[in-house]
């Protein structure tokens, strides 16, 4: 393991790590992708999270960079109505 997935996985423990949350319209979902030890290493993750889920032809996508410490890493909105 990495240094830099040590301090992730530390973050996440502590509630204080960067997630990239990705919302979509087709499937009704949300992603989260992470930790981050840090919002740049976020950041510059989206852009491949976004391709791989055009890949899959995922549309209305949105994204946020967020500090969070989510219980579920993918979420179907439309199993929960």
């Amino acid at each position: 393991m990495k240094i830099d997935e040590i301090c992730a996985n530390t973050l996440d423990f502590l509630g204080q790590a960067w997630w990239v949350e990705v919302l979509t319209t087709q499937p009704r979902c949300t992603y989260y992708f992470g930790p981050f030890g840090g919002v740049e290493s976020a950041n510059l993750a989206v852009s491949g999270y976004v391709e791989d889920l055009e890949s899959e032809s995922a549309q209305g996508i949105k994204t946020q960079v967020k500090r969070c410490h989510p219980a579920r890493l993918t979420i179907e909105h439309d199993l929960e109505d």
